[in-house]
């Protein structure tokens, strides 16, 4: 069988991957947070069909090039993209953006520390700050129920205004997060991102200070994708792979021309 095509199917299949990654980019748009993501192309092995530097003759003259044949394309990994998106002014008392590095902790139900970049927090029944789906935020923030303002400041210390009292009252100080390698986070969904081995252990720390962001109460930070940026690589994509799906075609009639002839 001719080697085309399955050099050519292997294009196919990345560049259809590479649809994926763009789709997925696209459709999170407006997602609070979101990273762009962008696969990583890799050549495959290559058949040595006369090695470079081999012997050419018994008195030791070498080849200098030989002939590699590659054998197609294939995706090493899909890296995400953890530039800060724009800060959109929401006005919300508990929209929360982070302007600089570091990630929002919360709990999960498992009892395991979960990292996001979405500051969309709300108030529990029992007047802790949560994520739209009830994960507490850590460390734990609770709102008196008599509190009728809250005010959080660029290093994170929430203060609130209680009925009777003249001077606001400190009730928490949140934390956020670093890492050395935030590529290597896991994503789960709903925002959120998990620590692993690729990522290393989480540095903790007060917001506004070296190596940490500040917090903007009010704002919330858009995704990083360049739709204009997308549309082109989705372009890109489709030419490339209409491109391969054409030498899969030509490949296949030269070999009816070969049964042909045979």
């Amino acid at each position: 069988m001719m080697r085309s095509l399955d050099i050519a199917a292997t294009g196919v299949q990345a560049q259809q991957l590479f649809v994926d990654v763009i789709s997925q980019n696209l459709s999170n748009i407006n997602t609070t947070g979101y990273k762009l993501q962008r696969p990583e192309f890799q050549d495959l092995l290559y058949q040595d069909l006369r090695r470079v530097g081999a012997n050419s003759s018994d008195s030791g003259t070498i080849v200098p090039t030989g002939i590699q044949l590659g054998l197609g394309v294939k995706v090493g990994s899909i890296y995400r993209n953890t530039n800060a998106g724009a800060l959109q002014n929401t006005q919300g008392t508990l929209d929360l953006a982070i302007q600089g590095r570091g990630y929002f902790q919360v709990q999960l139900p498992s009892g395991e520390i979960a990292y996001t970049r979405s500051g969309t927090f709300q108030l529990s029944a029992t007047g802790e700050l949560v994520t739209a789906d009830g994960f507490a935020l850590q460390p734990t923030i609770t709102i008196p129920q008599n509190a009728t303002a809250i005010s959080i400041d660029k290093s994170g210390e929430v203060f609130v205004t209680i009925t009777g009292q003249v001077a606001p009252q400190n009730v928490g100080q949140l934390q956020l997060a670093n890492f050395l390698n935030e590529g290597g986070l896991q994503a789960t969904g709903d925002n959120l991102y998990l620590q692993t081995p690729a990522s290393g252990a989480p540095i903790t720390g007060i917001a506004n200070t070296e190596g940490f962001g500040a917090i903007l109460q009010g704002f919330l930070e858009s995704s990083n994708v360049d739709p204009v940026t997308e549309i082109t690589n989705l372009i890109r994509a489709q030419r490339a792979y209409e491109f391969n799906t054409q030498v899969i075609s030509k490949s296949d009639q030269m070999m009816q021309t070969l049964n042909q002839v045979q």
